[in-house]
């Protein structure tokens, strides 16, 4: 399983340093050194590593700065600018906080109310800036958002493969003023 972690920013100085867009919640994990990431230029670059491997990371104030062995001087890490970077997790690995989830884990999970009422199946996950939403496809093969937020998702019970959501009128299922206009 791949998922991105980062993108490229800036070169930091003159030695191949650069500026990253993180995104991850673990970037001490995914940046150590001598980790190997899948990089991915953007669409119309010149030809870039295939790869990139972590020989140093640091914080600057709120921004993460990293070095790759491959980027060696300003003219290599301004060439990178925009390339994603992609972290391979095993099939097992599990996020450091309890409380995180990785999409895989996520995706297909049951998605019950609080009385274990079947409302569908989670399809997907939209990240946001806000909030992460839950994609619900309905038992009724509608497509629902759910803010991935403790008071509407108070339990993730993977060994149990289902998430609890708390439903209230027109989050999942529909109003019931709606259900009836559909039934005439």
């Amino acid at each position: 399983m791949e998922v991105v972690v980062g993108r490229i920013g800036k070169p930091h100085g003159i030695r191949g340093e650069v500026t990253l867009d993180v995104r991850t919640d673990e970037p001490e994990r995914r940046f150590a050194p001598g980790t190997t990431l899948r990089a991915q230029a953007p669409a119309g670059a010149d030809r870039r590593p295939a790869s990139l491997t972590v020989a140093r990371a640091r914080w600057h104030q709120s921004t993460l700065l990293v070095t790759f062995e491959e980027l060696t001087d300003r003219t290599t890490a301004e060439a990178a600018r925009g390339t994603v970077l992609h972290a391979t997790l095993g099939h097992d690995e599990v996020p450091d906080d309890p409380d995180e989830y990785y999409d895989h884990q996520l995706v297909g999970l049951a998605v019950v109310d609080l009385d274990g009422a079947p409302l569908g199946t989670v399809k997907a996950l939209v990240h946001g800036f806000a909030q992460d939403l839950l994609t619900v496809r309905t038992t009724d093969g509608r497509d629902a958002l759910v803010p991935f937020v403790s008071a509407l998702v108070p339990e993730v019970d993977l060994e149990a493969g289902r998430v609890v959501v708390a439903d209230r009128p027109g989050l999942v299922q529909p109003f019931p003023e709606d259900v009836a206009e559909g039934e005439s």
